[in-house]
């Protein structure tokens, strides 16, 4: 009997952890930046060379829509402590005032919401500019499943 609870158990255990992964699977924006699902919108998080953030909104059909009533903020975590990042208009995108930290192997925590008046939405995002072999993206980008 404790036999078949341990094979019920392990059983449960791979069905729900299974779907918990699958449920986190990454998209990827024209820029091959990682897409953040909003409320009838979608925005794509995008490391420029100089480490600044940008964010590009879509409509539901990735037709781009230029930034407007959104506000976003973020997070960098990182080993020495948190470092809030800010962000301004330029052109159609909102870029973060400041570079991220040097270094990889942290969490970028963004919140997003589509109108100041909006609930805001948070993503965690694990922060790594290393390019995946296998599809290309960095690896906070990556749609590979290792």
């Amino acid at each position: 009997m404790r036999h078949i609870a341990r094979i019920l158990t392990a059983a449960l255990f791979v069905a729900f952890t299974g779907s918990a992964i699958a449920a986190v699977a990454v998209k990827v924006g024209p820029r091959k930046g990682r897409i953040l699902e909003l409320e009838n919108q979608q925005a794509e998080f995008f490391i420029e060379k100089d480490r600044t953030i940008s964010i590009a909104f879509f409509d539901a059909a990735m037709k781009a829509q230029p930034a407007a009533a959104q506000v976003v903020t973020a997070t960098a975590e990182v080993p020495t402590g948190k470092l809030k990042l800010e962000f301004e208009k330029k052109g159609e995108l909102l870029v973060s005032k400041t570079p991220l930290p040097e270094g990889d192997n942290y969490t970028i925590v963004v919140q997003v919401k589509t109108s100041a008046e909006a609930k805001s939405k948070n993503f965690r995002v694990p922060f790594n500019m290393v390019i995946c072999k296998e599809c290309g993206n960095p690896e906070y980008a990556c749609t590979c499943d290792h």
